[in-house]
């Protein structure tokens, strides 16, 4: 292997930590010791974001200091409790390791079914982790951050579904962060192979509302040919957490994958989205919930890559802001010459609670074929006054009435939820923040 660059950072993530990070694992591929060097060498290259990179448009760059975050040695004393429901199989993970895990049902790991930690992955079916890993490059901004995430990613599930299996409960994953200062760096790889199906959850939250953290997680998502997925990520942060999260979703011929992100914590989220329709048939629908309050900025980047005749994609994104509470979203939907038949759309709506709350909204198209259908539009609106008013005449406190008025306004992304029971869970969770406002 080559040697390791010297350098030191004034972030505690430094070369001394890199190298330890990477004696811990030498038991692993060495594909995966050069990758993560490869990584560690591109994060230090690379440059923090500026003013004059269009993709940080309107960004808050100075709150972007990664000084003095550490890794976790030791797992959480106190993991929070989520919503829970009927499921196949879960995996909690705490600072960086398992502390809870439960067995695919027989029939499933018959069929040949992986469900495993990433480390254990990489070990016992490493060609396949090779095969899929950021099989697809971060483009829409935050290629720093990925590359951090590279270098010290040492937890994240791993999900295989064979041809024509189905798993129809869904498979929950956990990822947990506690102390101040501390930082993680999670990734998860789903990997669908012809006309498989199967649902993810991924929670993101943190053991106290008050601890500073640092994150930044990655998705590779894969659907073949023929297949269903559905993905949800469910991120609570802490009130004073710095998170990056960029998603890869892979769409094969007539394969179809719905992914809904619901952001409820974080002092300043950046979250990027890429689905790529690869083959005709493919669909992707991209779907995201925000409840954001006091000085939260979440910074929303998405493409829409079409690269193949007859997909079709659908994006709505749905942004609820309290108090001074900022949100970006900068979309772009390309279709590339050969698309014909493409059907896209995208959407934004952004709902403001407040006169102090602000919304950016940058949709755009990049069309190179003369045959598609493709629109996009943002909205920024208040409370309707007369729906306030009625509601408050009916004996309903104002907070309550905020509360419902923003259900109904999420209301068209949670009934994308097939499953009831998820679409309670985040029902819960919105809940939940208005509770603590």
């Amino acid at each position: 292997m080559s040697a390791l660059p010297n350098i030191t950072l004034s972030t505690g993530l430094n070369s001394e930590r890199f190298a330890m990070h990477l004696s811990q694992r030498a038991a692993l591929p060495d594909w995966w010791l050069e990758t993560k060097k490869t990584a560690w060498n591109q994060f230090n290259a690379l440059p923090m974001p500026t003013r004059n990179d269009e993709r940080w448009r309107f960004s808050n760059l100075k709150g972007l200091d990664l000084d003095g975050y550490v890794l976790p040695e030791e797992p959480a004393v106190h993991v929070p409790h989520l919503p829970d429901f009927e499921h196949a199989a879960e995996m909690t993970f705490s600072n960086r390791q398992v502390v809870d895990r439960s067995t695919l049902p027989a029939e499933l790991a018959a069929k040949g079914v992986i469900f495993a930690p990433l480390t254990e992955a990489l070990r016992d079916h490493g060609d396949l982790v090779r095969r899929y890993f950021q099989k697809y490059p971060a483009n829409l901004g935050s290629e720093k951050f990925v590359a951090l995430n590279t270098a010290f990613t040492a937890t994240g599930a791993v999900l295989f579904v064979p041809k024509g299996v189905e798993i129809e409960k869904p498979i929950v994953v956990q990822h947990t962060l506690a102390g101040d200062h501390k930082s993680a760096f999670p990734h998860t790889l789903v990997i669908l192979e012809d006309n498989a199906k199967a649902t993810l959850v991924e929670y993101f939250v943190s053991a106290s509302a008050q601890e500073a953290h640092l994150v930044s997680g990655v998705n590779d998502l894969h659907a073949g040919p023929g297949s269903q997925l559905t993905y949800v990520g469910v991120q609570n942060w802490s009130e004073k957490t710095l998170a990056f999260q960029t998603n890869s979703i892979a769409v094969e011929r007539d394969a179809r994958v719905l992914s809904v992100n619901l952001h409820l914590g974080g002092q300043q989220v950046r979250h990027e989205s890429h689905s790529r329709m690869l083959a005709p048939g493919a669909h992707s629908d991209m779907c995201s919930l925000t409840v954001a309050h006091g000085k939260q900025e979440f910074d929303q980047r998405t493409l829409q890559t079409h690269a193949a005749p007859h997909t079709s994609s659908n994006l709505l994104y749905k942004n609820a802001l309290i108090n001074q509470a900022h949100t970006i979203f900068s979309g772009l939907i390309v279709v590339d010459p050969d698309a014909q038949k493409t059907d896209a759309y995208q959407s934004n709506r952004n709902l403001l609670l407040s006169e102090e709350a602000s919304a950016d909204s940058l949709p755009g198209l990049e069309i190179q074929a003369n045959d598609v259908k493709c629109t996009h539009g943002a909205t920024s609106a208040t409370i309707d006054p007369e729906q306030l008013y009625y509601l408050k005449s009916r004996g309903i406190p104002a907070h309550q009435s905020y509360e419902l008025l923003v259900f109904g306004f999420f209301e068209s992304v949670l009934d994308k939820l097939i499953d009831q029971n998820l679409h309670d869970a985040l029902g819960n969770f919105i809940q939940d923040k208005f509770k603590k406002l």
